[in-house]
């Protein structure tokens, strides 16, 4: 089975969500990023309790991209301290984890799923 992996990360609007969600699958880093509605997060930072509006993104690559994609989101996101949680897929579609596979590599231009 293919190494695929979930990344889930948050931006402060669509606009920095799309922005980033296009480069990460534009440099082959994601196949695919699910930009979702906006929501309330409400966290500790620096000692005190805040509450903000975020958009999350949900991003679907393979562990073999995991550092780049990772790097890219620390040179490319607004925030000091961006929210970039990854999760192994223990199991999924085949044929869909092989398109993750595919979609990420430089040299195979992807199909749809």
């Amino acid at each position: 089975m293919p190494n695929a992996c979930v990344v889930f990360s948050t931006l402060p609007d669509v606009e920095a969500a799309r922005k980033l969600a296009k480069s990460l699958v534009e440099e082959r880093l994601a196949a695919c990023v699910n930009v979702l509605a906006p929501c309330t997060s409400i966290y500790r930072w620096q000692g005190d309790v805040r509450e903000d509006g975020e958009v999350p993104v949900i991003i679907k690559t393979t562990a073999e991209r995991y550092p780049a994609l990772e790097a890219h989101i620390r040179k490319h996101h607004p925030y000091e301290l961006p929210e970039i949680v990854a999760l192994n897929a223990a199991a999924g579609l085949p044929d869909y984890l092989r398109w993750i596979v595919d979609s990420t590599l430089d040299s195979n231009p992807p199909s749809q799923p």
